[in-house]
């Protein structure tokens, strides 16, 4: 579903703030993975997951989803395909329309948009079934404005607004990063059920390695532009905290001053 081969990525080129933010990054991804990124900071997480949106074009390397290559597509293009939830709860919803308005939107991704009404009667009963499934009561709020919603009911809404219609690529930015812990599980309970129930390619970077460990069937780490680990099957299942920090020392081949500059 997702096939990157040598991609290289540099920011200021030329200049003394020059950084190299993917080192020939190769990478296929089938479908159906739901692949956990970590790494510590300026490792080329959100880079890599910009670079697959199209947030930049790559230096070189080829980038192609669900067999079209869509190294030369600008964003917007390959929108057709991905659909993303960031950080920010902020992002991802318009504030000021209507959780109805917001979610009549989502629904016309990759499809033509008329001058008809925006949100039918039918389309009420739908978005009303939807968000019953997430438990939050929001079913009985289509009117109220996304603005009004708390940080996790509005990153719920974003989950829920980027999977209405089957994207190719899920992908997932920290989307828990700004939420309570208790609103983080819940999210990210929510993610696996999505996740799993419509067999999304998915990839989720985070910097909680219980959480990179526990979800999905695949993880990666990167540090310095490069993929430093990658590990599925029985070897992902079994791995503990500790293992994992084993891991990254060892590819590495040197051992940090501290844990916390790795992850939390």
């Amino acid at each position: 579903m997702i096939v990157l081969e040598s991609i290289v990525k540099y920011f200021h080129k030329g200049s003394v703030n020059e950084v190299f933010a993917l080192d020939d990054i190769s990478l296929h991804i089938d479908e159906g993975d739901f692949v956990t990124v970590i790494g510590s900071n300026g490792a080329g997480k959100s880079t890599l997951l910009n670079g697959i949106a199209g947030g930049f074009f790559v230096d070189s390397g080829q980038i192609s989803i669900a067999g079209n290559d869509v190294t030369a597509w600008p964003e917007y293009k390959r929108a057709r395909l991905i659909s993303r939830v960031f950080q920010d709860p902020l992002l991802g919803t318009c504030p000021s329309a209507t959780l109805e308005q917001n979610m009549a939107l989502a629904g016309l991704r990759g499809k033509r948009r008329g001058l008809s009404r925006g949100v039918k009667g039918r389309d009420r009963d739908r978005f009303r079934t939807a968000l019953e499934q997430l438990g939050l009561g929001l079913e009985d709020r289509l009117l109220d404005k996304v603005g009004l919603l708390s940080g996790g009911q509005r990153q719920a809404l974003t989950m829920l607004m980027a999977t209405m219609i089957k994207p190719d690529v899920l992908l997932l930015d920290e989307h828990i990063a700004a939420l309570d812990p208790k609103t983080a599980s819940q999210i990210l309970t929510l993610t696996q059920d999505i996740v799993e129930n419509q067999n999304l390619t998915t990839l989720m970077i985070t910097h909680n390695m219980k959480h990179a460990i526990g979800f999905g069937n695949r993880l990666i780490m990167l540090h310095q532009g490069r993929i430093l680990l990658d590990l599925r099957g029985d070897e992902k299942k079994n791995l503990t905290v500790k293992d994992l920090l084993e891991q990254f020392y060892r590819a590495q081949g040197e051992e940090l001053a501290m844990d916390s500059m790795l992850l939390n």
